[in-house]
Formats: C-alpha cells, sequence, structure tokens
C-alpha cells in the first residue's frame, strides 16, 4: 500500500554539492618557498623545479648526503653522517662538478661541500687517486663564463693544493692556461695572485718552474 510520499531525483546542482571532486580538479595546495631548496619536497613532474644540471638531479635524489641549514647570520652544511665515513668516490668528484652551478642552493651545497669534505682525517689519500678525475672538472670551472663560478673553483683549487700538495704538480699546466687569460683582468689579478703563491707554498719549488712555464710574468714568493 503507497503511502503516498514521493521521493524527488537529485538535481544535477546538489550532485556536484555533494559528490567529490574529480582528482584533477582538486585545489593545489601552494608549495612553500622552502620547499624548493628540499630535495624531500620537490616535485620531480613539476616542471619549475625539475632538475638542470646533473648536479641537481643527483641532490633531488638525496645523492649528496648533507642538506643546506638557513640560519639567521650565515648559512651552514649539515651531514648525515659524518665526513670522515663519506667516500671520496664519487662525492668528492660530484661536489666539484656542483662548482658549475649558478643556482641556490646548488652553489653553496657544492662550494662547503667541497671544502669540508677536503678537511676530514685522511683526506690527503683519499683525494691523490681521484686528481685524473677532479682536474678536468675544475678545468671547466676556471674557464666558466661566469666570474662567481669562477671565484669558487679558483677557491677549491687552492683547497685541493693544501691538500694533495706537491701531487697536483703533474696536473698543474692543465690549469694555469684559464688563470693567465684571467690575470688580463684587474678584477681578478691580486686574487689569482695570491692563489698561485698559495699553490707554489704547497707544491714546493717544482711548482715554481711550472707557473712561470705558463705565466712568465709571475713573481715567486721565495724570490
Amino acid at each position: 500500500m503507497s503511502s503516498g510520499i514521493q521521493v524527488k531525483p537529485k538535481t544535477a546542482v546538489q550532485k556536484s554539492k555533494t559528490s567529490p571532486l574529480p582528482r584533477s580538479a582538486q585545489p593545489a595546495t601552494k608549495p612553500k618557498p622552502s620547499d624548493k631548496l628540499n630535495p624531500k619536497t620537490v616535485d620531480p613532474f613539476d616542471a619549475y623545479s625539475r632538475p638542470t644540471s646533473a648536479f641537481a638531479a643527483i641532490y633531488a635524489k638525496g645523492g649528496i648526503p648533507c642538506r643546506l641549514v638557513h640560519g639567521s647570520v650565515k648559512h651552514r652544511l649539515q651531514w648525515e653522517c659524518l665526513p670522515e665515513t663519506v667516500p671520496f668516490d664519487p662525492l668528492l668528484v660530484t661536489l666539484a662538478e656542483g662548482l658549475r652551478e649558478t643556482k641556490h642552493p646548488y652553489t653553496f651545497v657544492s662550494k662547503e661541500g667541497f671544502k669540508e669534505l677536503l678537511m676530514v682525517d685522511g683526506a690527503t689519500e683519499k683525494a691523490i687517486p681521484l686528481l685524473p678525475r677532479l682536474v678536468p672538472v675544475l678545468k671547466a670551472a676556471l674557464a666558466h663564463s661566469d666570474d662567481e663560478v669562477f671565484g669558487r673553483g679558483l677557491d677549491a683549487l687552492v683547497q685541493l693544493s693544501a691538500v694533495v700538495g706537491p701531487s697536483l704538480n703533474d696536473h698543474l699546466k692543465h690549469l694555469l692556461t684559464n688563470l693567465s687569460r684571467r690575470l688580463m683582468n684587474k678584477k681578478f689579478r691580486d686574487k689569482i695572485t695570491v692563489a698561485l703563491q698559495k699553490l707554489e707554498q704547497y707544491g714546493g719549488k717544482a711548482t715554481t718552474a711550472i707557473i712561470k712555464s705558463k705565466i712568465p710574468t709571475y713573481c715567486s714568493v721565495s724570490s
């Protein structure tokens, strides 16, 4: 027996109010500015955040065992494990390749990571076998058109020389050509001169002859 009550079917408007939005229509969460610096929050399918270089790709995948920590005065690196326990091969070479980066945080991570890795105990024995692979990478940084990249490459060269000493002499000629060219620029003259003096200090007397063979105008610190 019918009760006489009729149930009206839901209209299209009512259905749209109750049914969930399709996945593609869900409102996107606005990314935080800091998300771009954290490889764990990088969306690999986002065209903006997609890595543009080999170093950026390795960093985005967590292949660099340290991360940038922002401080109120200056930034620092926080290592996931003690730097002494990190294999130099291939990390030191990878960090050297990162010296050619021009975007934050890659510029800081590569520069600071390279320096801190060379400060660990036993760095000399670990770095010397990598010189045939490190020198071409540093040469590329010294030949870069970006002044800041060149500066990072020069700093890294001096840091490496301080660690490996005369072992760098066999490779030094490959690096001096670019330094000789930049000496023509007054902006870099003093910085390069100081760097050459440090290379001579760390490399010994043989380094002086190598430098003068490429840069005849160089004045030795020992003369």
